[in-house]
């Protein structure tokens, strides 16, 4: 019976030891991770809502979407900090020009307003 309650408490604290190491592991990735966010804007700097915007994984041709908010308002979050992206809306037909996350660039929260000049016609 001792040996049982031993092997008991040894694997239990086997199990807590392991588990506290993958708890610090998460924390850490997770503080890794990237945001883009930004503003749909038109030509007079107004927000642009219900504009769909893309984020382009550039490794692996992902392509995630967003539907800006009321003021225009977007946000990608849990980037990859080693990938780079391309970041562009559409709204009617026009577009705006095609932004570029660099894998380089350190920041952990990347602010990106993304400008929709209406197709004249």
């Amino acid at each position: 019976m001792n040996t049982r309650l031993r092997l008991f408490f040894v694997s239990l604290t086997l199990l807590l030891i392991s588990s506290t190491a993958l708890a610090q592991q998460d924390p850490k990735h997770e503080a890794q991770l990237r945001t883009v966010h930004g503003v749909v804007l038109d030509k007079s700097d107004v927000g642009i809502p219900s504009a769909v915007v893309f984020l382009k994984n550039t490794r692996s041709n992902a392509i995630r979407s967003y539907i800006s908010d009321e003021q225009g308002n977007y946000r990608f979050s849990g980037l990859d900090p080693n990938t780079d992206y391309e970041v562009h809306a559409e709204k009617d037909g026009s577009q705006s020009q095609t932004r570029t996350v660099s894998s380089f660039d350190s920041k952990k929260e990347i602010v990106l307003n993304l400008k929709i000049e209406k197709k004249k016609g």
